[in-house]
């Protein structure tokens, strides 16, 4: 009997999978598509076991797709713009782009050992000019559409990465790439109006029933939709008006000052001729350097200095101090709060430090709130109002509607919806990034790049320094150039766009990827995509696939596509886990998957990640269970090894009322084994226990398998030939290499991928006897085998009739017998 030899069956067909083609797709609008796709990785050199998992998870949903009929498109690329090859420019002396390409060579070289499915044909790289060239029209076509725009503003920047960040970039206060603290930054900036479509991302959240719940709350949170009152407060002194924007206007009557932002425009009015200007200039630049995190968080000291001048409520006429203060933000809302000490903890907090007044407007229902009892805010968000004018006494839900309405009445306030999102900032002053295709000119302005001149590409000539100016601005080749409108001498764009604009589209690249006419054809695009699964991290959540929706639906509103979202469904992978943490290098607990595969082989690191746990959940690393993986599937390899004589000698047709009764068990446990396998991973991507079904069904085959000499009941041909050939079937998706190889051998001719899936015969899974576990007074007594047919009462009678069970109620009175079919008969005796 051959060996398993994993590395050289794995070798020959990635191989022959590789000369002949095999998952290259076409085109075919006659057949059921299904677009299978994993989130393409960054080029940083070597796979982890992050990856290992989630590409798994994605060719196993490929091959089973294909198995059923579908034409599967099933692409990979690499999101290869970004910091980390300008960084190993910067400290190795390095081209970024000999960097990427090499990086990218070894990863290809990676997922082909792991006997991954891919059509390599439709390779994306987004640092190609062939791929940026669109990524630069796209934008374009979002400057047409009024949805990209450039503005000086306050931003977020990253000394490490020497480069702004968009908000959803900074992650508690800190650089979503490398960790360190994000502080604020003055800077002319381009940006995409998302918020133009706010509302849509919000309110098609309810189309995607695909997609995991907690993504989609925080997709919700993040876009933070509220619904309010914004009011303008007078300032007699300066004879100027602001605007409060807030959404608990039954809280109103309670305001006892106005928080402003350090960076709210009124500030400058505020400084001209005060006595305090030094003092108030020099604390909004120390608040300007705190990070959001800093400034927002409920925990920490809430700061601020008192201007000296008032404004004036216009719900009771009262003037209220105007303070600036590090704990309101100029890019949420209006910049300004109505500060309610009584209502709000930071508010309260804030008065309590600086003894400011504080009045009480909600009277919670069932108990009294008495102000010098109270040590925090009453946040809760219902109550009666008090000591709110003629509102007082009103349910605060009602007040809410009717303060609105007076604010309306009066002309001072209007209803108005907010949101927590804000346009995306995509600058970057970076050199390893698409070019915005932009020329300044002092005659025109900003001026878009003629579409017959892209792309704009990337000069080779630059220097790498850190710092915050963009190499790009010390190139003066590409700096100068003329103005496509006037002629005249003008300069280019020397920003760069945030890498997640690369990675916004290219799901969409890939169902035309060698197109230059367009970024796609609009019949391919709409016959292959939206995506029917989309794999990869939870931490993409609010970043990419925001960002991705937002793409579609301009590309859709552009007529370029005729679908609302990108991903219909969408799993994300836990991580892999060793001793207790996520594996990193920091903390020395690594496992690469060269070494596993260069041990066990590509088939047995795909068993284990997709055996070891539910795909969702996060996996605990165990050498254990990588073993345990190899040896089962040197088990499959002898059984099929066995029986391959009998395989090739049958036929798919046999007389199955032959069958023994060991035999007629076996293809029952086959045919529940299929129905079970195909549940799992078509409705649950259960995978693991469907691997358990699997490895069940080998057990039971190995009862006829003659191993360390025992006698075994001999096997009918046709039914050998019927488990061999689903058992290897049902196993491909899972170990493509080693069910290709057992395929070859004993069937002889094509390919086990390009095999129907099996159907399970419903007549096979009955049971013509089931064992019954007998009870007497819940403890388990005896068994007995019955006809599956029979009704309750035989079966109760049958039970009685055991000598064993009347040896062990003799003498005793029987109050109640309970059956439950073809489980157990327990019998209660006193």
């Amino acid at each position: 009997m051959e060996k398993y030899t994993p590395h050289e069956i794995e070798k020959k067909w990635q191989t022959k999978w590789e000369e002949e083609k095999t998952y290259k797709t076409e085109y075919d609008p006659a057949l059921p598509k299904y677009y299978a796709l994993e989130m393409f990785p960054y080029p940083s050199g070597n796979l982890h076991m992050g990856h290992v998992r989630n590409y798994s998870i994605g060719d196993v949903m490929a091959r089973y797709k294909r198995m059923e009929g579908f034409n599967v498109i099933h692409p990979m690329g690499f999101d290869a713009f970004g910091m980390p090859a300008e960084n190993a420019a910067i400290k190795h002396g390095v081209r970024p782009s000999d960097w990427t390409y090499s990086n990218i060579e070894n990863m290809i070289r990676q997922q082909r050992e792991m006997g991954l499915s891919y059509d390599w044909d439709r390779e994306v790289e987004t640092c190609r000019p062939e791929y940026y060239r669109w990524t630069q029209w796209l934008f374009e076509l979002f400057y047409k559409r009024g949805l990209a725009y450039k503005k000086e503003a306050s931003v977020n920047w990253c000394d490490t990465c020497g480069t702004v960040l968009a908000n959803e970039q900074v992650i508690d206060g800190k650089c979503w790439r490398c960790d360190d603290e994000v502080h604020k930054k003055d800077l002319s900036q381009w940006f995409l109006k998302i918020t133009d479509y706010a509302d849509e991302l919000l309110k098609d959240l309810d189309l995607l029933k695909g997609w995991p719940e907690r993504v989609k709350t925080m997709q919700e949170n993040w876009i933070g939709r509220s619904e309010g009152l914004e009011f303008q407060m007078e300032v007699p002194e300066l004879g100027e008006k602001f605007a409060v924007y807030t959404t608990r206007p039954d809280t109103a009557y309670g305001i006892t000052f106005v928080a402003l932002a350090a960076e709210h425009p009124l500030v400058d009015k505020i400084i001209e001729n005060n006595p305090k200007a030094e003092e108030i200039k020099a604390f909004c630049e120390k608040v300007r350097n705190e990070s959001e995190m800093e400034r927002t968080s409920s925990e920490s000291e809430k700061e601020g200095i008192f201007t000296g001048i008032y404004a004036v409520s216009p719900f009771t006429g009262d003037k209220v101090q105007l303070w600036i203060t590090n704990y309101v933000l100029a890019d949420y809302g209006t910049g300004a709060v109505m500060a309610v000490p009584s209502g709000d903890q930071r508010d309260w907090m804030f008065a309590k430090k600086y003894n400011l007044p504080i009045i009480l407007t909600l009277q919670p229902k069932d108990r009294e709130l008495k102000l010098e009892e109270m040590t925090e805010a009453y946040v809760e968000k219902e109550g009666v109002l008090v000591n709110s004018g003629k509102f007082t006494g009103m349910e605060m839900h009602e007040a809410q509607k009717a303060i609105i309405d007076e604010a309306e009445k009066q002309g001072f306030g209007e209803r108005k919806v907010n949101y927590r999102l804000r346009d995306w900032l995509i600058s970057r002053q970076r050199y390893w990034g698409a070019p915005i295709p932009i020329i300044h000119c002092e005659h025109c302005g900003p001026v878009l790049v003629p579409e017959e001149d892209l792309p704009v590409r990337l000069p080779e000539n630059v220097k790498f320094e850190q710092g915050s100016v963009s190499p790009l601005a010390q190139c003066e080749e590409f700096v100068n150039c003329t103005c496509p409108k006037c002629g005249a001498p003008a300069k280019r764009e020397t920003d760069t766009m945030d890498t997640f604009i690369c990675s916004s589209w290219y799901y969409l690249r890939y169902t035309d990827p060698k197109n230059t006419e367009m970024p796609f054809a609009k019949d391919k695009v709409n016959y292959w995509a939206p995506v029917d699964q989309y794999i990869g991290g939870i931490e993409h959540a609010i970043l990419h696939l925001l960002y991705s929706r937002f793409f579609t639906k301009v590309i859709r509103d552009a007529g370029l596509v005729d679908f609302d979202e990108p991903f219909k469904n969408l799993l994300t992978q836990g991580m892999v886990i060793k001793d207790g943490s996520k594996m990193s290098k920091s903390k020395g607990n690594v496992v690469s998957p060269e070494e596993i595969i260069a041990k066990y082989g590509a088939d047995t690191a795909r068993l284990f990640i997709l055996f070891a746990a539910p795909p969702e959940r996060d996996l605990e690393w165990s050498d254990q269970g990588v073993e345990g993986a190899f040896r089962f599937l040197g088990r499959v390899w002898r059984i099929v090894q066995q029986f391959e004589g009998a395989v090739k000698g049958a036929s798919d047709t046999y007389d199955v009322s032959k069958l023994t009764k060991e035999e007629k068990d076996l293809r029952r446990i086959l045919h529940v084994t299929i129905d079970k396998v195909t549940e799992d991973i078509r409705d649950r991507f259960t995978f693991n226990t469907a691997i358990s079904s699997i490895m069940e069904l080998v057990n039971a085959f190995y009862a006829f398998y003659p191993e360390n000499g025992k006698t075994v009941p001999e096997l009918n041909a046709g039914l050998a030939r019927e488990v061999v050939l689903n058992l290897i079937k049902m196993l491909a998706p899972f170990a493509p290499h080693i069910t290709e190889e057992m395929w070859s051998q004993v069937v002889g001719e094509g390919s086990v991928h390009a095999q129907k899936w099996p159907k399970a015969d419903k007549s096979a899974q009955v049971q013509d006897e089931i064992e019954i576990v007998l009870q007497i007074n819940g403890k388990v007594r005896d068994k007995i085998v019955v006809a599956a047919f029979l009704g309750k009462d035989e079966i109760q009678e049958a039970a009685l009739a055991q000598p064993r069970v009347k040896e062990l109620i003799e003498g005793k009175t029987i109050v109640k017998v309970i059956v439950v079919p073809k489980k157990l008969v327990n019998i209660v005796v006193k």
